[in-house]
């Protein structure tokens, strides 16, 4: 039997068992899977099946997430996108070959309309041969054009056969981005509750978390940051939450030791994925602790020059518009430098990220965990900028709880650092931003911006 069957029949049995809470509201399985069947009613009725490539912009949702379900039974191939990219949609439904569209608003109704001339990828039309459904998701962007991602959701979802714990899942993580999808279905796959959120702002998501009795978030160290400088989470019960899990970016060892005051019953856990690999199996040295073990089943790690790479029998099935990533034998280069020790490893940072000083390096994470625990600073993002003796220099980019003058700010948060850090590594620059320009709408931080040059 199919990984989609054997996992919407286990969700079949759950019946009575509480698959959503959504605005405030919960609802059952059967109430979930008579959306889905409803679905796969409907699906036909506007020309969509095995093959179409379908796109939606939404949010997570109870309707939204049986369509989902519905497409996979289908064989389509389900292309996610949300508000956030707001501008690159046009030029995502064209690199994808969207052949149609779904709009969903906040009250979980929809909209269909038909795409214009779309134009099949190569690669799209060689996959359409094997009958499966396909999931397209586009990266970033952060170093370059956003790329198209096409994935075998028979292939991502053979991970969640085998019957694991079910959790009420805080559907934080975007829908269009391969970990979000990830999330999604680990929810139900393992029979757990899928909790929406209607923001990600601090404050509601401590909300949502009460209300809910939430017990897994999965997260970012931004936000992380985020919800620490806030302080909003005095005002919720939050006692409910039994694990965070946290990637995309590095964690500052300073949050790291400030998530368990606020998160006293939470197990910490570090995970790792890429879009184009899948997410592996991670376990945490311990709550306090950067260093993870990653891999499990249907993965292999190796370490060259520092690099972490990956084979993965989650592979993509390749990108839209880019070369493949893959050498000869399969493995891919992540652009993650790491430390090892023993079976653990500690992400360091990407390379891209990584500021070279004069031939030294210096990774941001390390100097925004140290400036993390200044006074006044709500908020810090390190990059590094061109420099025509040194190559590059290091820059920071700081939010404050109160105004603070310039200069005595600079001189303050210098001499902060001269003690705790090697002189090339301390920011010659300290730039004062609205904390909302330090993070994009995935909550990941934005290491540069035009403008960033001039004080």
């Amino acid at each position: 039997m199919e990984p989609i069957q054997i996992i919407t029949e286990r969700m079949r049995g759950k019946e009575t068992e509480t698959a959503f809470f959504w605005n405030e509201h919960k609802y059952s399985y059967s109430d979930f899977m008579e959306m889905v069947d409803a679905w796969s009613a409907r699906l036909p009725e506007y020309h969509v099946g095995r093959g179409t490539v379908c796109g939606f912009v939404a949010e997570y949702s109870p309707q939204v997430c049986a369509l989902i379900f519905a497409l996979m039974q289908a064989k389509a191939i389900l292309v996610p996108f949300t508000s956030a990219i707001g501008y690159e949609l046009p030029e995502f439904i064209k690199i994808a070959g969207v052949e149609c569209l779904f709009r969903f608003d906040k009250n979980d109704s929809w909209t269909f309309e038909e795409c214009s001339n779309p134009v099949q990828n190569e690669l799209t039309t060689s996959f359409l041969e094997r009958g499966v459904p396909g999931l397209i998701v586009f990266t970033s962007g952060s170093t370059g054009k956003p790329k198209g991602i096409l994935q075998d959701c028979e292939r991502v979802m053979r991970k969640f056969v085998d019957k694991r714990r079910g959790w009420g899942t805080v559907l934080f993580l975007m829908l269009d981005h391969f970990g979000g999808f990830n999330t999604l279905l680990s929810t139900f796959a393992y029979g757990g509750t899928g909790v929406c959120l209607p923001d990600r702002s601090p404050e509601s998501v401590c909300r949502v978390i009460e209300q809910s009795r939430a017990t897994l978030l999965p997260t970012t160290p931004t936000f992380i940051n985020l919800l620490i400088a806030s302080r909003c989470y005095r005002n919720f019960d939050l006692s409910s939450v039994k694990l965070i899990t946290y990637g995309t970016e590095v964690m500052p060892a300073t949050t790291l030791a400030t998530v368990k005051d606020i998160f006293p019953n939470a197990q910490i856990k570090q995970t790792y994925g890429l879009s184009e690999l899948g997410v592996l199996r991670s376990k945490s040295e311990n709550d306090d602790s950067v260093w993870v073990k990653v891999g499990g089943e249907g993965f292999e790690t190796k370490i060259v020059d520092e690099i972490l790479w990956i084979r993965s029998e989650a592979n993509m099935v390749g990108y839209l518009n880019a070369p493949d990533p893959f050498d000869a034998e399969g493995w891919m280069c992540t652009g993650d430098r790491v430390e090892a020790r023993g079976e653990y490893i500690r992400i360091l940072g990407r390379v891209s990220d990584m500021i070279n000083v004069g031939g030294q390096k210096v990774f941001p994470s390390e100097v925004e965990s140290i400036l993390l625990k200044a006074d006044n600073v709500r908020a810090v993002t390190i990059f590094g900028d061109k420099h025509p003796i040194m190559g590059q220099v290091v820059k920071a980019r700081v939010s404050l709880y109160e105004k603070e003058d310039k200069l005595h700010l600079s001189e303050r948060l210098r001499t902060f650092c001269m003690g705790k850090m090697a002189k090339f590594k301390v920011p010659i620059r300290f730039i004062v931003v609205n904390e909302s320009d330090q993070y994009n709408a995935r909550y990941k931080q934005i290491r540069k911006v035009a403008g960033d040059t001039v004080e």
